[in-house]
């Protein structure tokens, strides 16, 4: 019997570090929406948001929150520019579509977890679920918690959504003006820092780990909760993406079989791998979660109790619910606060080491010690 050629793909090592501009480009544009909202984030975020108009912004929001899943990228790209000219080629109808059944993946609320990711695009009414404006929020309101669901956007963006072409050309066009006035010259200035991380973290193979101790490893701390074994185990591929933007947080992404996780652009721990910038980069992370009085009096006040809880520290340094949650949420992600639940509340008490090793940072950057 003859013999027939086949074509093996290679394996894909199931954690990899990776590059990918566009994951990146697109990364950094959401958290320009969110510059309010969090702190610490890198100064060019902050210096973006406040360089557009209140409309300019609001159109931002606007594309980025109402089209989010149209514009991640579902694989990787060489260049941001390269990804948004195949969204301009792309198939308006099929843009829009692969937009609902990322949403449809989503079970709906009360299905139980045996229904999470078992819905798809197949499955629905679409139909029905575009009849309406109504309709629409409807069939968001389904998968998503209130406080997700923004019904003022989600509303504008229904008329995008029964009109594809013009949905491609809202998108295509504000990404290009990002990318024009805003990202083309930010990424001219951080990719070789960023090349430099994903260099670093090659030099070790992290097929000979598992999924949750190579993540940690890349991440720099562990993972907590369970929720985090089940997003591993069900991943067929899990990309970790260096940010020049995210500061000190991290941000996850599904898409298919793949998980993109971006964190702060760093070197592996004992790394000897010679890059000053990410060096740098890694110590302003830290002192900028240090350089606020109310921070600084939040780790004063937890290191001498211990422990406090979230409520505690609101009612002993006056602070008001967002301002707290603003500055924990900082100071947790940079690792000088450790956080657990305790009786339903958010707890916290000081990392020592933490501390030192920021200090130690800074002396090894400064004197060369």
């Amino acid at each position: 019997m003859p013999v027939e050629d086949v074509i093996v793909q290679p394996e894909q090592a199931p954690v990899v570090v990776a590059l990918e501009p566009a994951h990146h480009a697109v990364h950094s544009m959401l958290l320009v929406v969110e510059a309010e909202k969090l702190s610490g984030l890198a100064e060019w975020v902050t210096r973006t948001a406040d360089s557009m108009s209140p409309g300019e912004r609001k159109k931002h929001e606007f594309v980025i929150m109402g089209f989010f899943h149209a514009i991640l990228p579902g694989a990787s790209w060489p260049s941001f520019p390269a990804y948004v000219d195949h969204l301009a080629t792309r198939n308006p109808r099929e843009l829009r579509d692969r937009m609902l059944d990322a949403y449809a993946s989503f079970a709906p609320k009360g299905a139980g977890p045996d229904r999470a990711g078992a819905s798809d695009l197949a499955n629905l009414d679409l139909e029905a679920v575009l009849k309406d404006e109504e309709s629409y929020l409807g069939f968001l309101r389904e998968r998503f918690d209130a406080s997700r669901v923004d019904e003022e956007l989600e509303a504008r963006a229904y008329a995008y959504v029964v009109d594809p072409p013009a949905m491609q050309e809202l998108i295509v066009t504000h990404l290009r003006k990002m990318w024009n006035e805003h990202l083309g010259a930010e990424w001219a200035r951080v990719e070789p820092m960023l090349i430099d991380s994903v260099r670093a973290f090659e030099q070790t193979d992290l097929r000979n780990m598992e999924r949750r101790e190579a993540v940690s490893w890349v991440l720099g701390h562990e993972l907590e909760g369970e929720h985090w074994q089940e997003l591993l185990d069900e991943a067929d591929r899990i990309v970790l993406i260096p940010s020049a933007h995210v500061g000190p947080y991290e941000n996850k992404f599904r898409d298919g079989g793949n998980l993109w996780l971006l964190f702060g652009a760093r070197l592996p721990e004992g790394s000897q791998f010679y890059a000053p910038d990410l060096s740098r980069a890694e110590i302003v992370v830290r002192l900028s979660a240090l350089a606020d009085d109310n921070r600084l009096r939040i780790l004063r006040t937890v290191a001498e109790a211990g422990e406090l809880a979230s409520q505690d520290v609101m009612a002993g340094l006056g602070l008001s619910q967002s301002a707290a949650s603003r500055h924990l949420k900082q100071l947790s992600a940079t690792g000088y606060l450790l956080e657990r639940r305790c009786n339903g509340a958010k707890c916290y008490r000081l990392d020592p080491k933490r501390i030192q090793d920021t200090l130690q940072a800074v002396s090894k950057f400064l004197l060369a010690s």
